[in-house]
């Protein structure tokens, strides 16, 4: 039986863009030999923040650095280990893309369109968190 969380997000996530000439791309990531896509994401450690847990991941697992816009854009719960794990999603600016990063041996990135963002992550609980966050870029440009 899954072990319930405390409502206090335990990991944190990016959503990470680009402008590109005319729209905003979605850089999406996934293990070597994984058919599933997904965002960076990882434990908060003791003594780090959400924001800083968000911004430490994207570097990580997909080479990205940037700053963050605002707060989260809302939550999402999945279970491992037999626990529920709150996430907490951040909209990520990418600021640098490395060609070299921490996990580039068991990771693959890959930027693409909202739309096909939204189809990649059809099953992943991230999924409607990317409407928020285009909606959120979107009140920013407007």
């Amino acid at each position: 039986m899954p072990i319930r969380n405390t409502g206090i997000p335990q990991q944190a996530a990016a959503i990470a863009i680009r402008r590109t000439d005319d729209a905003f791309e979605v850089c999406l990531i996934r293990k070597s030999g994984s058919k599933g896509w997904g965002i960076p994401k990882g434990m908060i450690e003791l003594g780090e923040t959400p924001e800083e847990t968000a911004l430490n991941e994207a570097w990580e697992e997909a080479g990205l650095k940037g700053r963050l816009l605002g707060d989260a854009v809302g939550t999402y719960e999945y279970e491992k280990w037999h626990t529920n794990f709150l996430v907490a999603v951040f909209v990520l600016e990418v600021l640098e893309e490395h060609a070299e990063w921490p996990e580039e041996g068991i990771r693959e990135r890959r930027w693409t369109s909202f739309g096909d963002a939204s189809l990649l992550l059809m099953n992943h609980p991230a999924r409607p968190l990317l409407d928020r966050a285009r909606a959120f870029l979107a009140n920013r440009v407007a």
